[in-house]
């Protein structure tokens, strides 16, 4: 069975919504907001040399296929197979070509194939669905020291049990990023 891993950036208060940029009020907060400190990104370069493939959902598909092929820095990434949770994405993208997944189900059933982990990068509605379907395995958080009040939240407000979590990596950078690896206790 392969590990589901879900890497995110959030503010304290659990928002993840277009920390790179966009259009939501907020977009770009992770570089516009917080000093750049390189050695708190070390996590996502070993990421990529870890994982075996990518899940997004289908909005983070569309931002990142434009953008993600042409960047030397996602040279791993842009290696890996691809999947997108989408049931209205009618085809991939040619330029950044992926298997189109149409339900939570068939991504229970990829994690029971063969094969290293996989990530899941920005899909924080496809992120919440996945973790409420109990398919999540560990996060991968970098937790900014911004408080942005509305916007996509990493986790649902469904109605559920409690997930138990256990700490198995953290630091704490100069610009107050805090790095936090947790992984799901069953």
């Amino acid at each position: 069975m392969r590990t589901l891993i879900i890497t995110a950036f959030t503010s304290l208060d659990g928002v993840m919504q277009e920390p790179g940029g966009g259009e939501y009020r907020n977009a770009g907060w992770t570089f516009k907001d917080v000093e750049f400190v390189p050695e708190a990104y070390e996590i996502k370069g070993r990421e990529q040399e870890e994982t075996a493939a990518l899940l997004l959902g289908r909005k983070s598909y569309e931002d990142f296929a434009p953008v993600w092929p042409t960047m030397d820095e996602f040279a791993g990434y842009n290696a890996m197979p691809r999947y997108v949770v989408s049931t209205t994405l009618e085809s991939d993208d040619d330029r950044w070509p992926a298997t189109i997944l149409r339900s939570i189900d068939d991504v229970a059933a990829l994690k029971e194939t063969d094969g290293g982990p996989i990530a899941v990068h920005g899909s924080g509605q496809l992120g919440a669905a996945l973790a409420d379907a109990g398919l999540v395995d560990r996060y991968h958080l970098l937790v900014f020291p911004l408080l942005l009040g509305a916007g996509k939240r990493l986790f649902s407000e469904a109605d559920k049990d409690a997930t138990k979590l256990e700490l198995v990596e953290h630091d704490v950078y100069s610009n107050g990023v805090q790095k936090q690896v947790f992984d799901v206790l069953r």
